[in-house]
């Protein structure tokens, strides 16, 4: 059912654009019989606005690997740069969620560690809606913000959400829950008992926490999701001949392994190390208009392939 549903979707999208193109040409050609540049002009603006959308439409067909259309958990990790670089986190996990939010994805906390000063430590979100994963995964990676002064460095994590219909098998004696009272964000009743979990997954190092629920039980839910989520995401990364994935791609968060500068002072520049996609336009990717970057990864990737 939800793959009819998407492929439904897709061919009502496809249609409306087809039937938007059949409008603005007959009104392209009355307008310029007419003599109307004004008229005109305003059909090209919409033809471009048209175009962009097939675009992002046709990105979007291609989205067909194996957890593509899964709804996805981000990470943001403050990295090297103090407070700043706490500061920097928050401001890149605002960015994300106000992409989410324009492309009327949902998005749900699950854990949040607030910086010593201000800012973050690290926090993790659910990101729903369909591709979601898809649309994200080119995202992994460290991020830096060059400042008048100061570089800052965060990176970031995407993993798909699991489906029920996917079995991932843990041995538990390979892992350790920890349990403790919760931090951040939720309202007082979370930090009353050791409600938050954290789980750590011995043998390949990877640690998930949660504290979004108001049950220790809920939230340990979650976070057994959340593992069987990273360690799918390296089977999937093994499958692609790409074993080290992550950590690989990430190394340390600091200089030589960022994949996207934010220059904000004295100039502004956003450009993307990978795909050389830039845009001087700071204020509008720092309040989650990064289409431009997400578009240019998949794009590289499907060319690759």
């Amino acid at each position: 059912m939800s793959e009819k549903n998407n492929l439904e979707t897709a061919l009502t999208n496809f249609k409306e654009m087809q039937a938007a193109l059949n409008d603005l040409t007959g009104l392209a050609e009355m307008a310029e019989e007419e003599g109307d540049e004004t008229v005109v002009a305003e059909v090209m603006q919409q033809l471009e606005e048209l175009k962009q959308q097939a675009r992002r439409g046709e990105l979007e067909a291609l989205l067909s690997g194996e957890v593509d259309a899964n709804d996805a958990y981000l990470e943001v990790h403050a990295g090297s740069g103090g407070t700043e670089a706490q500061d920097w986190a928050e401001m890149l996990l605002r960015m994300y969620s106000r992409w989410a939010e324009a492309h009327k994805y949902k998005v749900e906390y699950v854990e949040e560690t607030e910086g010593d000063v201000a800012g973050l430590k690290s926090a993790t979100v659910k990101i729903s809606g369909h591709n979601a994963y898809g649309w994200l995964k080119s995202e992994t990676g460290v991020f830096d913000s060059a400042g008048r002064r100061h570089t800052s460095f965060a990176s970031v994590g995407v993993y798909p959400v699991i489906d029920d219909k996917i079995e991932i098998a843990i041995n538990e004696a390979d892992c350790r829950v920890d349990t403790y009272r919760a931090s951040g964000a939720g309202g007082q009743h979370i930090n009353k008992t050791d409600s938050a979990v954290r789980i750590t997954h011995i043998p390949t190092g990877i640690v998930v926490q949660c504290q979004s629920q108001r049950s220790q039980f809920q939230n340990r839910e979650s976070a057994w999701n959340m593992l069987k989520a990273r360690l799918y995401e390296i089977e999937l990364k093994k499958r692609e001949d790409e074993a080290q994935g992550i950590r690989d791609a990430q190394g340390d968060n600091g200089w030589g392994y960022q994949i996207r500068s934010y220059v904000l002072q004295p100039y502004k520049m956003v450009k993307d190390l990978r795909t050389e996609a830039e845009t001087s336009d700071t204020k509008a990717v720092l309040d989650g208009d990064i289409d431009l970057f997400l578009s240019a990864a998949l794009a590289g990737k499907v060319g690759a392939a």
